[in-house]
């Protein structure tokens, strides 16, 4: 995701200084316009407003040498932009760090999977202190087709959580469909014509359907991605004490699609629990 989300800042004429964990990443961004640094401290000596699109909470705070003393002379004079999904404590008590650390803080996740990233049709959903939410969501504008405004962290991540409740029960019901059709001798391309061509088409059913019907796994959220974002709304609605019978549902398939070998293979890979839980059943 960072990669295109970059290259469509830089393309866009917005200058750019890049940090990949793995430094090969970095060159396609070099070749495009962007300056390379050679560590975090070299993006925040160079910047005032940092981006961070990291896989999970760890990583960020590795990052930013949460914990260390190193923390608070990185982010100070700071606007830091944490654009992952990460679990809402988390980002509230990052927040606080920041702010007492001298700088300013906006969590800014995002709703689409690799292919909008590249498009620049991501949705931004941003929350945090007011002033540095309006200068990024200027600077969204080359990676995003639209950005929300949802108050204070972390209603941000909170409005993501919800958001993925309906993403991931989509796709899930949408396996099961196909799965179904199939073992009843369903046209599978009709189907997928009927389904593209109904009420409950969108985005994300047509380019899912296609790759169900295809078979074609190749990953654009991958199974494991969508089983932590899962894991991370299923203990929020804990913690709120509200229920999740769909996700926890959901929750079960995708990690019994891990254990099926495929966790690396994009979110539709669900389809292959579902056959499984067929097999066992019969």
């Amino acid at each position: 995701m960072g990669r295109p989300m970059a290259l469509n800042l830089v393309r866009a004429g917005t200058p750019l200084v890049v940090w990949n964990r793995s430094a090969a990443a970095g060159e396609a961004l070099r070749a495009a316009g962007a300056e390379v640094a050679d560590s975090v401290a070299g993006v925040f000596e160079r910047t005032r407003v940092v981006f961070l699109m990291l896989a999970h909470e760890q990583a960020v705070d590795e990052a930013l040498q949460r914990g260390t003393p190193g923390f608070a002379s990185l982010v100070a004079g700071h606007i830091v932009v944490p654009m992952g999904t990460t679990s809402p404590g988390y980002s509230r008590a990052l927040a606080a760090d920041v702010r007492a650390a001298a700088g300013r803080y906006v969590e800014a996740p995002v709703s689409g999977s690799r292919r909008p990233a590249e498009d620049g049709q991501l949705v931004s959903m941003v929350a945090g202190d007011p002033d540095a939410v309006a200068e990024v969501r200027q600077l969204l504008a080359p990676m995003c087709r639209e950005v929300v405004t949802c108050g204070d962290a972390p209603q941000a991540l909170l409005m993501k959580l919800s958001v993925n409740i309906f993403l991931i029960s989509m796709v899930t019901g949408l396996a099961e469909a196909v799965h179904f059709a199939e073992r009843h001798g369903v046209d599978l391309q009709r189907l997928r014509e009927v389904l593209d061509a109904g009420p409950m088409a969108s985005s994300v059913s047509t380019i899912k359907a296609a790759k169900l019907v295809d078979g074609d796994f190749a990953v654009q959220a991958s199974i494991r991605d969508v089983l932590m974002n899962n894991g991370l709304i299923v203990d929020a609605a804990r913690a709120a004490g509200v229920a999740s019978p769909l996700l926890d549902v959901c929750q079960a398939l995708y990690r019994e699609t891990v254990a099926l070998g495929h966790g690396d293979a994009d979110m539709a890979a669900v389809v292959h629990a579902v056959a499984a839980r067929t097999k066992d059943a019969g």
